[in-house]
């Protein structure tokens, strides 16, 4: 007998977040990749030279968290850490040239995995599934005592 918490929006969001995240760790394995890391490439990758506190706001993590994911990134040669003009105290992380090819490539996993998981939905249930899911997120911030960006509120509405 099935548990009647398989049938709620709750298990079912959470199912497919945990086989997309899934899909997505073996796709970034592929090139050398743990989940996290791809997420600071891609944020170099549309603005690069940003300092560890941005790049901890951006990811929602604690700074030490961004720093051993930066350091990590370093040691692969993807990233560096240079001062900002003489002061040692401002660190900004840039792109190495390997970082910029390794965010290229992260992008065109992103994109598999977007058809991939939405392969026979059509325009109208993609268009629907975003802003519903945006609901969802709005919703559990509020309960977690948190406020949403303007700009997230129906900015897709329905055809």
């Amino acid at each position: 007998m099935k548990s009647p918490y398989t049938k709620s929006v709750g298990y079912e969001l959470l199912h497919a977040a945990r086989l997309h995240r899934v899909r997505s760790a073996q796709l970034l394995t592929e090139i050398g990749l743990f989940p996290g890391q791809e997420q600071v490439l891609t944020l170099l990758a549309a603005e690069n030279g940003r300092t560890m506190s941005e790049l901890a706001a951006e990811l929602r993590v604690r700074p030490p968290t961004a720093s051993k994911t930066v350091a990590r990134l370093a040691a692969q040669g993807l990233v560096e850490r240079r001062t900002s003009n003489g002061d040692g105290r401002m660190v900004r992380v840039e792109l190495t040239d390997e970082g910029r090819r390794r965010a290229a490539a992260v992008e065109d996993i992103w994109q598999t995995l977007e058809r991939e998981a939405v392969d026979d939905l059509d325009g109208k249930d993609k268009k629907r599934l975003r802003k519903l899911l945006r609901k969802i997120g709005r919703n559990v911030t509020t309960r977690l005592g948190g406020t949403t960006p303007e700009a997230d509120i129906d900015d897709e509405p329905d055809e």
